[in-house]
């Protein structure tokens, strides 16, 4: 039996979330709202479906859905009107971790998808494509297709389980708009469904922790954090508690440091949010549960000694109570260090310089001169430093290639700064590809 997921859906029309694909009821105008609460109530995954109809919808939405992806501490999954390999290339690059391909037949009874699905995932892996459908009567005859380029089903219609289930092998989603709660223990007692997805999801997402409590009570293994280490093996001190220091999961800043007993250590792995033992309160505190600044787990590592947990957290706002993004800023002491040391650390620094000069201009300022000039001077110049690095690429001196390089980036960031583009933008664009 899979382990069974709760995975909210966003239908996004025109820039707003929509009841669903038959109903175009609009349930939020800002869907990047949704995203917190599905964050917070610990979904496992999250759909988005794009269903848009002209190209200017499309690019709005692919920036809606690239925003989706940086907030959502779930993987995104893409989906929506899909004709091209360009189309699943977009949703990839936007930051889904998978694609949605529409297996449905159209009105000439061609199946929908089928002549791009071998290229898509020859492309990008098996492992990145889904095949959504109403009816598994009507692609049986692409069973070898689907088994050959697809890693996972999604049912379209809530009846169709237990024929899916009989004429496929791989697992899937059930998309379900009107169930009671109690009914969906039976859905997931099906063997292959590893997941429900629908309006069955997004109107009770405030009661998914409840109902993951519930398949777990009925034997069903649910997508929780599994240790490799229990309670047990951890040196406590002297009060049975076990310190934790947390660290920012993208810059490795250092945060803050709490403590943990068993309790909250189990509570941690099973809601994925760091919480914590309050010494003075003497009670569980889940970090945000008062301020929204929540604490999403990426990583629990113990020390050498086992008494000492480091957690690595996507950290919601500031972790200090002062409204700090870090506790750490009493500076006692600092020696001069040699400047360089940090790569990411630097181009942040001077990244940080060009932005302050844009909003506090100085005077002779070579950077403000650029501002001052717009656009097309920033481009000018951004032109002729590659053209310079073209140029002493072609000199043995290495040291050439360095300074030119020095002056494009020093350029770049000055573009980056007019076109309010930040190096985590960048780096999460990379990381998508």
């Amino acid at each position: 039996m899979y382990t069974k997921k709760f995975v909210p859906c966003i239908y996004l029309h025109r820039g707003h979330a929509i009841r669903n694909l038959s109903d175009t009821t609009i349930v939020e105008t800002d869907p990047i709202r949704l995203v917190s609460t599905y964050n917070e109530n610990g979904a496992d995954e999250l759909i988005v479906f794009d269903l848009w109809e002209n190209d200017a919808d499309h690019e709005m939405d692919l920036d809606i859905i690239k925003e989706i992806c940086t907030l959502a501490e779930m993987d995104v999954i893409g989906g929506g009107v899909i004709h091209r390999m360009e189309d699943v290339k977009k949703l990839l690059y936007a930051g889904c971790k998978r694609v949605i391909l529409n297996f449905d037949k159209d009105e000439n009874g061609v199946l929908i998808n089928a002549d791009i699905t071998e290229e898509v995932s020859l492309k990008f892996g098996k492992d990145k494509i889904l095949a959504c459908f109403n009816d598994p009567e009507e692609i049986l005859e692409s069973r070898n297709l689907i088994d050959q380029y697809v890693s996972s089903l999604v049912l379209m219609n809530p009846h169709k389980i237990r024929e899916t289930e009989s004429a496929f092998t791989l697992p899937f989603l059930v998309q379900i708009n009107n169930i009671a709660l109690n009914k969906l223990l039976d859905i997931f007692s099906c063997e292959k469904v590893c997941g429900v997805t629908g309006n069955a999801i997004n109107d009770n997402a405030q009661q998914i922790q409840t109902l993951k409590a519930l398949c777990r009570e009925n034997g069903m293994e649910t997508q929780d954090f599994k240790p490799n280490f229990e309670w047990s093996d951890f040196q406590k001190n002297t009060d049975g508690l076990v310190p934790v220091i947390v660290q920012d999961w993208r810059t490795n800043e250092v945060l803050m440091l709490a403590y943990m007993n068993e309790e909250s250590f189990h509570k941690t792995l099973i809601t994925g949010k760091m919480t914590y033992y309050s010494r003075s309160r003497k009670q569980l505190w889940l970090k945000g549960e008062t301020s929204g600044h929540f604490q999403y787990v990426k990583s629990l590592t113990a020390d050498c000694d086992m008494d000492t947990i480091l957690a690595k957290v996507s950290q919601v706002g500031a972790a200090c109570h002062t409204g700090s993004r870090s506790c750490f800023f009493h500076e006692i002491f600092r020696k001069e260090e040699e400047s360089g040391s940090n790569p990411l650390q630097v181009f942040e620094e001077v990244f940080a310089v060009i932005k302050d000069r844009k909003i506090h201009p100085k005077e002779g300022s070579y950077t403000n001169y650029l501002f001052d000039k717009g656009i097309d001077k920033i481009l000018k110049k951004l032109g002729e430093e590659a053209t310079e690095i073209v140029i002493a690429a072609k000199n043995p001196n290495a040291n050439e290639v360095k300074y030119e390089i020095s002056d494009f980036l020093y350029h770049m960031m000055v573009l980056m700064a007019e076109k309010e583009v930040t190096w985590e933008d960048i780096t999460t664009e990379l990381a998508n590809r």
